[in-house]
């Protein structure tokens, strides 16, 4: 529990209200009851504003004023996420290597690391200092994770794959997988190209659940600083992520492909092999993206357009069926405006 005072000077908020309120943690406008801390962001929530229970609110700093105590804040959804920091303490995981590891001599890993039952680790492989390494974690030979890691529950991280620092990868994603690479034969049967270039995954970035990041022929596979995958993303081999990337869930990006700085793709977008997406261009859901985007493009549908343009499209979509009636009755009536012409000649 902590006194919204101090809540407020550790978020850096500005206190509207009594300080002296104890906080007891963090929930959402509809659920709050007192003792709760919520947030204000968006407008369409204004009557559950007026009606909350919380006891304190973190929103705006022009935001209309709430029936409870108030943190003013530039941003209060990272002010929010901030606060949740607050009220959720990392689980206790003891530092060292639990007796039901199993650990290469060759491994070299930081005193204060953890490293919890059932993982395995290669030869060869490196983990800095504070990373967790939850039960059943494979790590594969010459492996290199760096400090402040977290890898739960079945990640599995290839060898040679090389991880930054403050990564966090969460269960079942995988690290370094083959890429799918085949030549075929003169028969049309194929034959599998070996599969031994790299993974980096630079520092501050988050991999999701069950999240595949496959390893090409030659070369690397890179993961941009600060990125943030969702769960069941598939990144091909040789693919280039840019710094601060957004990437949603399902979202599939095939061979050799660049995506520039800040780029976000939201829910299944596809992208193809061999292209460049530019710096900060955005894909709404579902979009599929056939040819390389200009920077900071907004694009929709498929094959991807100017969001704008198919906004437009898609209301004219819905009207098809009374279009093509329309257009059907009007070739009726000038296929018999004809005859007449005809018949009066």
């Amino acid at each position: 529990m902590l006194r919204l005072r101090d809540i407020a000077e550790r978020l850096e908020c500005r206190l509207e209200g009594d300080g002296e309120i104890d906080i007891r943690g963090v929930a959402g406008i509809e659920q709050a009851r007192a003792g709760d801390l919520t947030f204000f962001v968006n407008p369409k929530y204004a009557v559950q504003l007026r009606q909350t229970q919380a006891s304190a609110v973190i929103l705006g700093e022009r935001a209309e004023p709430a029936p409870c105590a108030m943190l003013r804040a530039a941003n209060p959804y990272l002010a929010f996420a901030r606060a949740v920091e607050l009220f959720s303490p990392r689980p206790a995981l003891a530092q060292g290597v639990h007796r039901l590891a199993d650990v290469a001599a060759s491994a070299s890993i930081a005193p204060d690391a953890s490293i919890g039952p059932f993982v395995s680790i290669g030869d060869g492989v490196r983990i800095g200092s504070r990373t967790r390494v939850y039960p059943h974690v494979t790590i594969g030979e010459g492996a290199i994770v760096g400090d402040d890691c977290v890898l739960h529950a079945r990640v599995s991280l290839r060898e040679g794959v090389t991880l930054g620092h403050r990564v966090v990868v969460q269960d079942g994603a995988v690290i370094g997988s083959d890429g799918f690479g085949f030549a075929q034969r003169a028969d049309g049967t194929h034959h599998k190209i070996p599969q031994i270039g790299g993974v980096v995954v630079e520092d501050d970035v988050e991999i999701g659940a069950n999240t595949t990041i496959d390893r090409p022929a030659v070369g690397e596979t890179r993961i941009g600083a600060g990125t943030k995958i969702d769960n069941l993303v598939q990144i091909a081999h040789g693919v280039k992520i840019g710094r601060d990337t957004l990437l949603a869930a399902q979202v599939g990006i095939a061979g050799s492909t660049t995506l520039e700085d800040r780029v976000t793709l939201a829910g299944q977008v596809g992208v193809a092999g061999h292209l460049t997406l530019g710096k900060g261009v955005i894909a709404t859901a579902q979009t599929g993206i056939p040819n390389s985007v200009e920077a900071g493009s907004f694009v929709s549908g498929y094959p991807a357009i100017p969001n704008r343009d198919w906004l437009k499209s898609s209301a004219v979509f819905r009207k098809l069926p009374e279009l093509r009636r329309s257009v059907s009755d009007l070739d009726r009536r000038l296929a018999a405006l004809e005859v007449r012409l005809r018949q009066s000649e």
